[in-house]
């Protein structure tokens, strides 16, 4: 089944936030960047996006930790850049992908139900939604906080469907990266991909489709003839 094919029994859109709703990715890489510099780690774009684009902080920490052998505690490292999140977001919400929020009024217009399913912090998706008029249209949302394992375990989509009565055929998630994705076909959802410059060389082969933006995939998924 295509994505354009499921829109007849489709009842609710999951969507991850970073990366698919919003322009974090290059932001997170400059404050992981801040966060390891007194440790002597020079973090390189690389490095970041093959291993820690849509990856909850704190296994961001034990993987830098691990592959850079430092004599750090994971979670301090993890609560370092947290509080260095905290702090951008106090200033500012992330800005928004292109087309995210005309996609996230649509879904609203044709009927769907709308969570948002992340890895990240529910501080940032409550930033999100009271900055840009949309909090009323999304009735779920499962964070970092919200599981014991987050992405790229199922568990925060299988709340998702739990919270919501939903079973995964009657929702379709929509991700950016191949972390996120294996936590969305994991709970048994069919999930587009659509990569950002961070996540382009990830592995997308599960995705029942891959579209350039949001505006493409919400072409294919509503308008097909």
């Amino acid at each position: 089944m295509t994505a354009g094919d499921a829109v007849s029994t489709l009842q609710a859109v999951l969507f991850d936030h970073d990366g698919t709703l919003i322009d974090s990715e290059a932001v997170h890489f400059g404050l992981w960047q801040e966060t390891l510099k007194p440790f002597g780690v020079t973090l390189t774009e690389q490095y970041y996006n093959d291993v820690m684009a849509g990856v909850p902080t704190p296994q961001n920490g034990t993987d830098v930790v691990r592959d850079f052998n430092l004599n750090a505690d994971p979670q301090q490292l993890a609560n370092i850049k947290t509080e260095l999140t905290k702090a951008y977001l106090d200033a500012q919400p992330f800005p928004l992908m292109p087309f995210a929020k005309e996609t996230l009024t649509l879904c609203h217009q044709r009927g769907l139900r709308i969570a948002i399913v992340t890895g990240g912090s529910k501080y940032s998706v409550q930033r999100t939604l009271s900055s840009y008029g949309f909090a009323e249209w999304v009735e779920c949302v499962v964070a970092v906080e919200d599981v014991e394992n987050s992405k790229p375990a199922p568990d925060c989509y299988l709340k998702a469907l739990t919270v919501m009565g939903l079973s995964a055929q009657q929702a379709i998630a929509v991700e950016d990266t191949e972390h996120g994705l294996r936590a969305a076909v994991g709970a048994g959802l069919q999930c587009v991909a659509i990569p950002t410059a961070q996540s382009a060389g990830h592995n997308f082969t599960t995705a029942i489709a891959q579209y350039r933006d949001l505006s493409e995939w919400t072409e294919a998924q509503f308008n097909r003839p």
